[in-house]
């Protein structure tokens, strides 16, 4: 089996992992919200269940947001230079 290391030749420039503040941001919000909801799911608290899916979008409007502002990848706050 041999290693292809090339840069697939549709794109011209390396695909990046979502190094941002933005990305950042939005996964450890949403990561908290899994949580709440995953230890609100064990313990039968639907209210709070529904609480976890509340912060998990929260976590979509907030990286979005920060997309919008220029802290996603490549924007203009983001302090990387692609």
């Amino acid at each position: 089996m041999s290693q292809n290391t090339e840069i697939d030749p549709v794109y011209a420039e390396e695909i990046g992992h979502g190094n941002s503040i933005a990305a950042w941001s939005c996964v450890l919000i949403m990561t908290v919200g899994f949580i709440v909801g995953g230890i609100a799911f064990a313990n039968l608290a639907w209210s709070i269940v529904w609480v976890g899916c509340g912060i998990v979008v929260l976590g979509l409007v907030v990286g979005a947001i920060l997309k919008a502002a220029g802290f996603g990848v490549g924007g203009a706050r983001s302090g990387a230079s692609h």
